[in-house]
């Protein structure tokens, strides 16, 4: 191997040390090996320049001291990249392949509630709403709720001053459009209703209700039983039984609950329907004359039904929700299952 070949040689493997240093220190030890002024590799290059044949020696004295610069100035850049800040990926990394994105869902108590309003939509239903915040008037004086009815103690609800409260039910949309229209009418109210329970797996103070009604002249019990049990087998499935059990509402004469069929047992009894095979879902009835009259309607001449049920409970029996605390929690974890 000629002089040259070999100063070559040593280049490349200095170079190639140095871009394989990791950091300040292993630098340092790499100087001292190729420039160190007692056992330097390029020193002692240098110091055989003298020895080498004289028509050699230019050559030879060039390609160390070229070597020497670079070895030199290679060091220098790597302990300046090595000291300075990395430097930040970019926003947007184009060789990465593409992710996902999330998608999100429907929340159950959005999902029930579309369901129903689209099912009664085919019934000939129209969408109303109303305010949250109501007046004793038309949360309970034109609803046929006396004043020493106690539904409207004051621990029964949220009052805001003496006169305005939190509505705890959506029937007061029903007694707004009335004031308003004349029959027929035939509409739906959902919303959120608010009433200071304590809460637990089957309540909470605030919850959803869907109210129904229906007013024009030739309106029976009959129509109302046809329409909440089509109701019922399009929501809940073609198998589902219903029952209506008489009951008392100050607004409604004759009042009944609504019952479906345990959708957990299919009928058979289990504790959640607490071995009755039926669980109750809302009430409904004929709208009281004294509504009629609250709001101007002429109760010999038309005749309506009402009807009213919270959507939580509809949804937790559609989708096996034991908890209704969990509606609520916002927990990804359950929201994710819909």
């Amino acid at each position: 191997m000629s002089r040259l070949d070999h100063v070559e040689t040593l280049r490349r493997e200095a170079l190639r040390q140095i871009e394989a240093a990791g950091d300040s220190q292993a630098l340092e030890t790499l100087r001292i090996e190729w420039l160190g002024r007692k056992s330097g590799q390029v020193t002692a290059l240098l110091r055989s320049i003298p020895t080498v044949p004289a028509e050699e020696r230019g050559a030879f004295g060039q390609a160390v001291n070229a070597l020497k610069a670079e070895v030199t100035a290679r060091l220098a850049e790597r302990k300046a990249a090595l000291a300075a800040p990395a430097r930040a990926r970019p926003a947007v990394d184009v060789t990465m392949p593409g992710r996902q994105p999330a998608l999100g869902r429907l929340h159950p108590i959005t999902r029930a509630a579309r369901e129903m309003i689209e099912i009664f939509g085919r019934l000939g239903f129209e969408v109303v709403e109303g305010p949250e915040v109501e007046d004793e008037w038309h949360n309970f004086v034109a609803l046929n709720i006396p004043p020493e009815h106690p539904a409207r103690d004051p621990l029964d609800n949220y009052y805001l001053d003496d006169r305005l409260l939190l509505r705890t039910q959506t029937s007061t949309v029903q007694i707004r459009v009335m004031e308003n229209r004349p029959p027929p009418v035939r509409i739906i109210a959902p919303g959120r209703v608010y009433r200071p329970e304590t809460v637990d797996a089957g309540h909470s103070n605030m919850f959803h209700q869907l109210e129904g009604l229906w007013v024009e002249p030739g309106v029976t019990f009959a129509d109302l039983k046809g329409v909440l049990s089509m109701f019922a087998r399009a929501f809940f499935g073609p198998d589902v039984r219903t029952r209506f059990l008489p009951s008392y509402f100050p607004f409604t004469e004759p009042s009944a609950e609504l019952y479906v069929s345990c959708l957990l047992c299919a009928g058979k009894g289990c504790p959640a329907c607490k071995r009755s095979g039926w669980m109750e879902i809302g009430g409904c009835g004929m709208v009281d004359p004294n509504v009629f009259e609250a709001v101007g309607y002429d109760a010999e001449e038309v005749t309506g039904f009402a009807f009213g049920f919270g959507i939580e409970r509809p949804a937790m029996l559609k989708y096996g929700i034991t908890d209704i605390r969990l509606l609520f929690e916002n927990d990804l974890r359950f929201l994710r299952q819909f």
